[in-house]
């Protein structure tokens, strides 16, 4: 049996303030901010904010797609897909400009704020745009560099190149690519200032708020093996807001069992975001292994909920992508035991799975050995995070230690694609018109 995987598009938060901004310039292509509101309106522009590069999770493991399909791709998918030398085939790269748009919409913002005084009354308005900006630009950086750059080992994350890490919103500044320590370094660097200025609380979920700033640096610390730090942040995010859902208050026959993100709805979410709309998503086209689906117990409600069959296939529901509470449950676990703390680590994962049953039914897990621990920890996570763009950073961290390092395999139309851990094909090329255009270093392949 195979799953076909639903991507669900983005739903549309249209500001008004955004549009009050646009129409209130007589010429839009000289658009100068000059308020709060402006500035405001400009990290409102969801279509740009609020999206995230695709291609990792076209190329991680969750998916499957028939060798038709395959072929109708458009090159880019396709050779994501197909893990190919030449991603790009000299064309531009969504993945590429949509996070550089971001960071150069927050370095606008940062750049006009920096010449604003503050008159005391306006303290709040000030700090909150900031601390957005501050975290747009963070999140912009550490997605480019799941794509473009190594994977972050301590040991060498000084001599190997970064992304480039653009602090001005003046186009005319050359920026290199700098080193991979550099680059995370500005990013938690921002995230941490940013999470002083931010408040607790968010108006709408596609907006920055303390608690999606603290689950960013929890997920940046895990991605860096500091695991320390990531259990701190995940613990500090969960201080803030820690409420589940029991899935069993749900009906699982729905198309949409649960509560949309936006405006509001979803307290599991903390931010919100959407893929690059690549036609590799579209309803119908992706399938999931069986065995990713039979691993879900008959009583894991996890299963009708992100899954549902049609004959021989089934569809699985989720859409979204971002910060939420599960996943810091899930990295408070993760981080517990593999410093040491077993018992903590079954006690946070036994809190996040028994709401995901049927009620009165789920067994906890009793606490074992570090490793057969984290193997269980592992294993939620998949099950849990399925259909987020986490897995291909996982692969990647995961592959640094060989007794969790993962051989990806395809098989299309009688060809077999392979995929080794710490392959070089774990970084994507730098795309071919950035190159012409800055000059800057390409990733080999």
């Amino acid at each position: 049996m195979k799953i076909t995987f639903l991507y669900i598009t983005a739903l549309c938060l249209l500001s008004s303030c955004t549009k009050d901004f646009l129409d209130k310039k007589p010429d839009k292509s000289l658009l100068v901010p000059t308020d709060a509101a402006d500035f405001q309106a400009i990290l409102d522009n969801y279509n740009i904010m609020n999206v995230m590069p695709g291609l990792g999770t076209i190329a991680s493991d969750h998916y499957y797609l028939p060798g038709n399909v395959v072929k109708s791709l458009l090159p880019v998918q396709q050779n994501s897909y197909l893990w190919k030398d030449d991603i790009f085939e000299g064309q531009t790269a969504s993945d590429w400009n949509t996070p550089y748009k971001q960071v150069f919409y927050a370095n606008v913002v940062l750049d006009g704020l920096a010449g604003k005084v503050s008159d005391g009354s306006n303290d709040n308005s000030i700090n909150n745009l900031k601390g957005s900006a501050l975290f747009y630009r963070s999140l912009a950086f550490y997605n480019l560099s799941q794509i473009f750059a190594a994977t972050y080992v301590e040991a060498t994350a000084a001599n190997l190149p970064g992304i480039p890490v653009r602090l001005s919103s003046d186009v005319n500044v050359k920026v290199g690519r700098g080193t991979l320590k550099g680059t995370y370094k500005q990013i938690v660097g921002d995230l941490i200032s940013a999470l002083a200025l931010l408040p607790v609380k968010a108006s709408f979920k596609n907006r920055p708020s303390k608690a999606a700033c603290a689950a960013l640096l929890a997920r940046v610390y895990l991605c860096m093996g500091d695991y320390k730090n990531a259990g701190a942040m995940a613990d500090q995010c969960l201080s803030m807001t820690n409420e589940l859902y029991e899935f069993d208050d749900f009906d699982p026959n729905t198309d949409f069992p649960f509560p949309e993100p936006l405006p509001n709805d979803n307290k599991e979410v903390l931010f919100y975001q959407g893929f690059v709309p690549y036609s590799f998503f579209s309803r119908g086209r992706i399938l999931v292994d069986s065995n990713v689906y039979r691993s879900y117990a008959a009583t894991d409600l996890r299963k009708p909920m992100f899954f549902y069959e049609i004959g021989a296939t089934g569809v699985i529901y989720s859409g979204f992508n971002g910060m939420s509470i599960d996943e810091q449950y899930l990295i408070k676990a993760e981080t517990a035991v593999r410093s040491g703390d077993v018992a903590t680590g079954i006690m946070t994962l036994n809190a996040l799975l028994q709401t995901r049953y049927e009620k009165g039914t789920y067994k906890a897990i009793v606490a074992n050995d570090r490793d057969a621990t984290l193997k269980v920890i592992l294993e939620e996570r998949r099950k849990e995070l399925i259909g987020r763009d986490l897995r291909w950073t996982d692969l990647r961290r995961l592959n640094t230690n060989e007794a969790t390092a993962t051989t990806l395999k395809r098989v299309v139309e009688g060809v077999t694609y392979l995929l080794p851990p710490n392959d070089k094909k774990y970084v994507f090329p730098i795309p071919p018109d950035e190159i012409q255009r800055s000059g800057i270093e390409q990733d080999p392949r």
